[in-house]
């Protein structure tokens, strides 16, 4: 008789965190890690979400031990500038008018923690080459797309595909929020694998 998997939680209330989970097919809950994301002095983008991955899994698995928990935290630097969601439509067109013609790229950091203390940490990067942009075309996409809620002003699972001219990542699904390669191969090693029959 086999063991029952422990329960699998994605610390996030991310949407499109959710819908990427959900294709693994493999059952999860969702729980808000309540962390303070703020950069410190200093830091630089892989760190900071390297940090806030690490911080996430650990607030939730605090509350539910004796479950496999899921941290990520994705951080956007157009150079030395990091870019948080716009929230706007002004600060969304800024930092679209910021990214023409230049790479922005993605930090997407994961920590899985499981009820024996052991944990598994990632990080994918991935680049995002932006085309030159006018700023009629910004202004079309940020008002059909309305990415203000993502980080780096465009959602690539949309529109915002055509604003760029290569992407390069070794998981596409990184630049959506959460690398699945790395978190099947993961949840694999913790029994929660969907493909087990």
């Amino acid at each position: 008789m086999s063991l029952k998997p422990p329960p699998l939680i994605l610390a996030s209330t991310s949407m499109y965190r959710r819908e990427l989970m959900k294709r693994l097919r493999v059952a999860f809950e969702c729980h808000a890690p309540h962390v303070a994301e703020d950069r410190l002095p200093g830091e630089q983008p892989a760190a900071l979400a390297v940090r806030l991955a690490a911080l996430k899994a650990a607030a939730v698995a605090a509350m539910h031990p004796s479950a496999v928990v899921i941290g990520a935290d994705q951080v956007a630097a157009n150079g030395t500038s990091i870019l948080g969601k716009p929230g706007t439509v002004a600060n969304a067109i800024r930092d679209l008018t910021a990214a023409s013609g230049n790479v922005v790229n993605f930090y997407t950091a994961v920590t899985i923690l499981r009820p024996d203390g052991t944990r598994q940490d990632h990080l994918d990067l991935t680049r995002v080459q932006f085309r030159p942009l006018s700023a009629t075309e910004i202004a079309t996409y940020v008002q059909l797309d309305q990415p203000l809620d993502c980080a780096g002003s465009f959602r690539s699972e949309g529109l915002g595909v055509s604003l760029f001219e290569r992407i390069d990542s070794h998981d596409p699904t990184a630049l959506i929020g959460l690398p699945l390669i790395f978190v099947a191969n993961a949840l694999r090693i913790s029994g929660l694998n969907p493909l087990a029959g």
